[in-house]
């Protein structure tokens, strides 16, 4: 018997999914196609936030938060790649292409000029944030949001104790 273009058993349907397979998020697709699709047709305002890195283990707990939005004079230091431990100053956030522009990491091209070599956030980290009053602000929600859901030693051992 021959079975139409995605269709399914129903013998395979009816078994219970594994606990690790199932869907965090039932509005988000977990089809890499659409995942994709959505990376690749993301507005501005999204690729922004895409366009995170880590925080340096010293601002990490200086702020009390893991990762940050790059943007344009936050110095950073390559951590993966044949540019490994480069560090510079952000000079450009090319949302288009989801690649950040560091100072002094160029290559020559052979007719002589140099460019800068565009870098994918998640390749490097923050070690200097360029705090405003709108970035200050954000790091103060997500530290919010960190402090809320997390359990600390006191509340553990407080927890055997009835």
């Amino acid at each position: 018997v021959e079975l139409g273009h995605g269709s399914r058993v129903a013998a395979k349907c009816s078994q219970p999914t594994p606990a690790a397979m199932t869907k965090l998020n039932r509005n988000v697709s977990s089809m890499p196609r659409k995942q994709r699709k959505a990376l690749h047709t993301a507005p501005s305002h999204k690729r922004r936030v895409i366009m995170s890195a880590q925080l340096s283990r010293e601002l990490r707990t200086k702020y009390n938060v893991r990762s940050m939005p790059v943007r344009k004079e936050d110095e950073v230091m390559v951590k993966v790649g044949t540019l490994k431990d480069r560090e510079g100053k952000v000079i450009q956030c090319y949302r288009k292409k989801y690649r950040i522009h560091i100072e002094r990491v160029t290559r020559e091209k052979t007719n002589g000029m140099t460019v800068p070599v565009g870098i994918h956030p998640s390749n490097v980290v923050i070690t200097k944030l360029k705090l405003d009053k709108d970035r200050k602000a954000l790091l103060e929600r997500k530290a919010a949001g960190a402090a809320k859901g997390k359990y600390t030693n006191r509340d553990v051992s407080m927890g055997s104790v009835d």
